[in-house]
C-alpha cells in the first residue's frame, strides 16, 4: 500500500492555509461581493457531497462491503456531529452580522465600536480554527492512500471553503485595527489547525494503516464531508440570500467533479 504522507501534509496545509487567500480578497475588497460568496460556497459543497457518495463511500464499499462502508460512514457523521455540539457556536453569530463580511446595511446602526469588531474577528478565528481541525484529518486522510487526484480533489473542496472563512476573519480586525499585518496574521493561525490536525491524524493512524482500515477511514471522512457541507457550509451560503445561486454552485461542483472523474477515470 503506496502511503504518500509528505503529499498528504502538503496538501492539508495549502487547503488549510487558503484562508489566508480570503485575507489577501478582504485587502482589496472591503465589501465582499454576496452573490460571488454564495455560488463559491455552493461549489465547495457540491464538490464535497458528489465526492464523498461517489468516490470515498463508494470506494469503501467495493473494498469491504455495504455494512461496515456505511458504519463507518455514519460513525463519521456522529463523530463531527459531537464535535458540533460541543464547541460553541457564538462564531457563527458574529459571522452572521453583516459587519463579519464588512458588507454595511443602511437600515442598521453602525455604531458598533472598534474593540467589538476586533473581538469579533478574534472569536470568528478561533470557531473556525476548532472546525477545521477535523477537517485537516479529512484531507490527510484522503490524500494519504497514494491516489493524487482524490486527494487534489479534496484539498481544493477544502480550500474553497476557507476563502471565504478568511474574509469573514480579517474584515472585521481590519476595520477595527487598520492594520493588515494582524488581520493576515489571525486568519493565518486560524488557517493552521488543519496542518495539525493532519500530523495529529499521522501520528495517531498510520501504526493502524491497514488496506481494510484505510477503506473505512475513507467512509469515516466521506460522513464528516457531509455532515460539513450540510450543516456548516450550506447554511453559511445561504445567509447571504442568493439562493438560486447557491443551488448552481452546488450543481456546478458535483457537474464538475463528474467531468473530471470521467476524463480522468
Amino acid at each position: 500500500m503506496d502511503i504518500n504522507v509528505g503529499f498528504a501534509l502538503l496538501l492539508t496545509t495549502l487547503a488549510g492555509l487558503s484562508t489566508g487567500i480570503g485575507s489577501l480578497i478582504a485587502f482589496f475588497i472591503r465589501k465582499p461581493n454576496p452573490s460571488t460568496l454564495a455560488v463559491l460556497l455552493g461549489l465547495s459543497a457540491g464538490v464535497m457531497i458528489y465526492i464523498s457518495f461517489t468516490e470515498l463511500l463508494g470506494t469503501a464499499i467495493a473494498d469491504i462491503g455495504f455494512a461496515k462502508a456505511n458504519l463507518a460512514f455514519f460513525v463519521g457523521i456522529i463523530f463531527f456531529a459531537l464535535i458540533d455540539i460541543l464547541v460553541p457556536h457564538s462564531y457563527k453569530e458574529e459571522c452572521a452580522s453583516d459587519h463579519c463580511l464588512g458588507i454595511e446595511n443602511s437600515t442598521k446602526e453602525k455604531s458598533n465600536s472598534m474593540a467589538a469588531l476586533k473581538r469579533s474577528g478574534i472569536f470568528i478565528a478561533a470557531g473556525i480554527a476548532i472546525h477545521n481541525f477535523p477537517e485537516g484529518i479529512v484531507t490527510f486522510s484522503a490524500a494519504a492512500t497514494g491516489d493524487v487526484t482524490l486527494g487534489v480533489i479534496i484539498a481544493a473542496a477544502v480550500a474553497l471553503h476557507n476563502i471565504p472563512e478568511g474574509i469573514a476573519v480579517s474584515v472585521p480586525i481590519l476595520v477595527a485595527t487598520g492594520s493588515r499585518k494582524k488581520a493576515f496574521g489571525y486568519s493565518f493561525l486560524s488557517g493552521l489547525a488543519e496542518p495539525v490536525g493532519a500530523v495529529i491524524a499521522f501520528l495517531v493512524l498510520m501504526p493502524f494503516l491497514t488496506p481494510e482500515v484505510l477503506s473505512m477511514t475513507l467512509a469515516f471522512v466521506a460522513g464528516i464531508m457531509i455532515y460539513i457541507s450540510l450543516d456548516e457550509i450550506l447554511p453559511m451560503a445561504h445567509h447571504y440570500g442568493r439562493e438560486h445561486l447557491v443551488i448552481i454552485g452546488v450543481v456546478a461542483g458535483m457537474a464538475v467533479m463528474a467531468l473530471s472523474l470521467f476524463i480522468l477515470g
